[in-house]
């Protein structure tokens, strides 16, 4: 077994469905060398009775990069856990912390932490069956079972199966009348309830997750925590990440264009793959948010992206008018 280190969690980007992608995880490295990425959810079902191996799919250049898998089987979560190791994952990460529809009647996600003791089975045979940390992303509380007990609970469960590294989402989910979006937004914040946890389980890597926007927001919860996660706003504004390293680990800041440049090879090189600009670019909108020009850069590349034949050019004629301004 690895032993852990708590500041290999001090900052990561959340897996987020649809999002983060291997293109994805390839920009966002380029802005943050010592963020943790991890995939969009896996299901376990999807890689082994789908055989859907390509889903593991990442460039070396990633790492440290984690597998999140969703599922309730202990048996096929520990060979999907196996499948993830074997591809080079650095770490397993147990989804019990989403809230659609599609995962519920799967039995996976955050229904499941009505379930702590199955949890804590998948999780004994994830670590059984890898040597790489295996880690549990959850919720503060899930409908009417949301006092801070069910997840004290929850937790000491998870301890119990050898978990090291706890992510909570600081919201709790409501499966019954909410959407995945709703469930982003409408329950309330609530960090003092995850500080607490870190204060009564001290041996457990603690990292806080939901609505993290800024550098100083950043600073304020690693004073409660040991790690801090990304979300949405690694998305709409990426250059975000890159003032965190700085904050944090005293990287100097790179300029947007240096990003774009360092992105090059591996655009050009995706393509002659066959991969379309649109699935590489669409992750890279956000880049100039807040500055000026930057709604034409997206205009460019959101109209131009999808046209046949589109490649690096594309990218450099949406960073034209920004060289120019700068």
């Amino acid at each position: 077994m690895h032993s852990i280190n708590s500041n290999d969690w001090r900052l990561s980007v959340a897996p987020m469905m649809d999002w983060t992608d291997r293109h994805c995880r390839y920009f966002h490295r380029l802005l943050s060398p010592n963020a943790r990425l991890y995939t969009e959810m896996v299901t376990s079902a999807a890689l082994v009775r789908g055989k859907q191996l390509r889903l593991l799919e990442h460039s070396q250049q990633e790492h440290p990069v984690a597998l999140q898998l969703g599922g309730s089987d202990p048996h096929e979560l520990a060979e999907a856990a196996r499948h993830g190791a074997d591809a080079g994952y650095d770490e397993i990460n147990l989804n019990v912390g989403c809230p659609s529809d599609r995962v519920q009647s799967g039995r996976f996600g955050a229904c499941l932490m009505r379930e702590p003791v199955l949890v804590g089975d998948c999780v004994t045979a994830m670590r059984d069956a890898v040597s790489v940390p295996v880690t549990v992303k959850c919720r503060i509380g899930v409908d009417e079972q949301d006092e801070y007990a069910d997840l004290q609970h929850f937790t000491e469960t998870m301890l119990q199966a050898g978990v090291e590294v706890l992510v909570v989402h600081a919201r709790k989910a409501w499966l019954q009348g909410l959407s995945p979006k709703e469930n982003r937004e409408i329950p309330p914040l609530d960090y003092q309830r995850v500080y607490r946890l870190k204060r009564e389980f001290p041996q457990l890597v603690v990292v806080i997750n939901g609505g993290i926007t800024a550098v100083d927001a950043v600073r304020e919860h690693l004073a409660h925590v040991d790690g801090v996660m990304l979300g949405r706003a690694a998305y709409h504004d990426p250059y975000v990440l890159a003032r965190v390293e700085q904050a944090l680990y005293g990287v100097p800041l790179p300029t947007r264009e240096s990003v774009l440049q360092h992105m090059r090879p591996y655009v050009e090189a995706e393509l002659a793959r066959g991969t379309a600009l649109k699935h590489i670019s669409r992750h890279i909108l956000g880049l100039y948010q807040g500055e000026p020009g930057a709604r034409g850069f997206r205009r460019v590349l959101s109209e131009g992206a999808h046209r046949e034949g589109a490649g690096w050019a594309l990218l450099e004629q949406a960073m034209a008018p920004m060289l120019a301004a700068a």
